[in-house]
């Protein structure tokens, strides 16, 4: 039931601690003579009073409103610790006050204090069952008048008390609980206003309240303790990733790093995805709906713990990494190696994570990528991970793209002609046909066309030498060496320079990428011509007239005519659209004259 808010009578504390005594004593009354609506009202005025007090000390709307609040807080405390209070008295108060005293925690150290040992003494009186939804539910709805780093820090250590408390069903309990704590410290973590020493708290209060859960665990019989352990080697994962997100904290990640190895975590179960898997299967099993409540921090987490791992040996030796071990395994194992890149898509492809993550991430994927590990693939199938592989190579593409350090991207962009190289060649080109069509950067679609033109030299090349020797077997060779060289050409240089709006693509915004598809166009078909071969189908008759007509004759045009609408423009934008169009009208032109000799050819 809602109540008007009480004001703070400002004339003196004194006043306010009698309003305050005058709302206990009316709320025991109610309670303790059975009249539930005059209890609720009388419930509700206290709690009103306290969030005007709460409010006006948060706000220091008031003189003296700290003290006050001090004052008040620790008046609550005292009537919850009154021998003459009875169990009927404070479960009814245990629904709304636990929730009421967080709010002060943000007033000072000392107010975080007593809300801490009001939580602890509901904790006391209450069955540890009722108090864990009636924490859950507070701290699913903090209040956005109160600071809610510091408001959700009592919360969560009398979560952790609940835990211990907890005589039965641990798991099924505490499983509902993890959830909730991580949804609100991952909506804190990325907001960028609290200070430090905020964090640093609330980070405290989250590792004492995962070391809680390992107590428990070893308390509990096989059955339930391996629940309960994969469940909390989740819960780690999730609070890493948010460690990492938040402030990069390595005293925090080391405590975490440390409780690994009791939940059966290994450092190559982690990157590959197995552990993280393995462990959903145990707690979640084939529930849709229990699923849907865990984050994907989870994976971010578990690639994470490798980084972490490569930037600090501590870490390593905390989480009983054998980081050399990992490396040497994901060289020579190329399915582990896809599972590792797929996952460390997490990594790549969060907005939250800063840069320097993301260096030590592509580092580490440069040096499991090291030596000839071409050799090494066989005849090994990575159909399943190109879903994976297609993602992490997308972010690698946006590490290019955006970011500002120009060692950074440059290695981003080794990493992904490693990456590529790694996938097997029947799979190679599908990939990459994926990424320019995916890719809304004119300048990156330029590069990916760029690589597809050296597969295809390197492709060459090989059926050169093929066809000089013929002691080698060549039949499955010059396979592989016309996978690139295939009819898919055509529809990869006309996705870019005829796009699916149909008409030529918008220039100058889009120059790169044209610019590179005619260079790739061109080098197909002089190829082609010279070798006297059609693999792609560049050099029949219909798609040299298609290539003629609607490709290259409609850019004439278009490029002819922002030429001329900025030839005499003396502005700087002007000037730089007909700087850009330089190097695309002479390319086109050849690829002109290319198309009509070889039409000549043919007539």
């Amino acid at each position: 039931m809602s109540a008007e808010k009480t004001p703070i009578d400002g004339s003196s504390s004194a006043n306010t601690l009698l309003q305050l005594h005058q709302l206990l004593t009316s709320c025991s009354k109610s309670i303790s003579g059975g009249n539930f609506s005059q209890s609720q009202t009388s419930v509700s005025k206290l709690i009103n009073f306290l969030d005007s007090v709460s409010d006006a000390s948060i706000s220091e709307l008031e003189p003296g409103a700290k003290e006050n609040a001090f004052k008040i807080l620790s008046g609550i405390y005292e009537f919850l610790c009154s021998p003459s209070l009875n169990q009927e008295n404070i479960d009814a108060l245990s629904f709304e006050l636990p929730k009421s005293a967080s709010k002060f925690a943000g007033v000072s150290p000392q107010c975080l204090e007593i809300s801490d040992n009001i939580i602890h003494r509901f904790i006391e009186k209450c069955s540890p069952r009722d108090m864990l939804p009636i924490l859950c539910e507070a701290l699913d709805s903090p209040n956005k008048t109160v600071q809610a780093a510091t408001y959700v820090c009592p919360l969560i250590s009398g979560l952790s008390d609940v835990f211990i408390s907890l005589q039965r069903r641990h798991f099924e309990q505490i499983k509902v609980a993890v959830p909730v704590v991580v949804k609100v410290v991952k909506a804190i973590s990325t907001e960028s206003d609290y200070e430090d020493t905020e964090l640093e708290t609330l980070f405290e209060r989250i590792v004492v309240n995962a070391l809680s859960i390992q107590t428990v665990c070893r308390k509990l019989e096989d059955g339930e303790n391996e629940k309960l352990r994969a469940l909390l080697g989740l819960y780690v994962l999730q609070i890493l990733a948010l460690v990492s997100v938040s402030r990069n904290y390595l005293h925090f990640a080391l405590r975490l790093a440390s409780i690994l190895p009791y939940s059966g975590i290994s450092g190559l179960g982690l990157i590959t995805g197995y552990s993280v898997d393995t462990m959903s299967h145990i707690v979640i099993g084939e529930d849709e709906e229990d699923c849907s409540s865990f984050s994907s921090h989870i994976y971010l987490g578990a690639s994470l713990s490798v980084v972490w791992a490569q930037k600090h040996d501590e870490f390593a030796q905390a989480a009983k990494f054998d980081f050399g071990a990992i490396k040497t395994e994901l060289q020579n194992n190329p399915t582990k190696r896809w599972q590792a890149v797929g996952m460390l898509k997490h990594v790549f492809a969060s907005i939250d994570l800063p840069w320097e993550f993301k260096r030590y991430t592509v580092d580490f994927l440069l040096y499991i990528t090291s030596g000839d590990i071409s050799n090494k693939l066989g005849h090994n199938d990575c159909s399943l991970y190109m879903t994976s592989l297609f993602s992490s190579l997308q972010a690698l593409t946006m590490i290019i793209i955006y970011a500002s350090d120009t060692v950074l991207r440059k290695n981003a962009f080794e990493a992904l002609k490693r990456v590529l190289g790694d996938i097997p060649n029947s799979q190679r080109f599908d990939i990459l046909k994926a990424l320019i069509k995916n890719s809304d950067s004119s300048s990156m679609v330029a590069i990916l066309l760029d690589l597809v033109r050296g597969e295809m030299h390197r492709e060459r090349i090989l059926r050169t030498s093929l066809q000089k020797n013929e002691a080698l077997e060549a039949d499955s060779k010059t396979c592989q060496s016309t996978l690139f060289w295939s009819t898919s050409i055509l529809e990869l240089v006309e996705s870019v320079l005829r796009p699916d709006t149909g008409g030529p693509p918008i220039l100058p915004d889009n120059s790169d990428a044209v610019l590179s598809a005619l260079n790739l166009y061109r080098f197909v078909l002089m190829t082609e011509a010279a070798e006297k071969t059609n693999y792609t189908g560049l050099r029949s008759k219909n798609n040299l007239q298609k290539a003629y007509n609607e490709w290259v004759l409609p850019l004439r045009m278009l490029v002819g005519g922002i030429a001329a609408a900025n030839k005499n423009d003396i502005d700087q934008h002007a000037v730089d659209t007909v700087c850009a169009l330089n190097p695309l009208e002479l390319v086109l032109y050849r690829c002109i004259e290319l198309v009509e000799e070889n039409l000549k050819h043919l007539a």
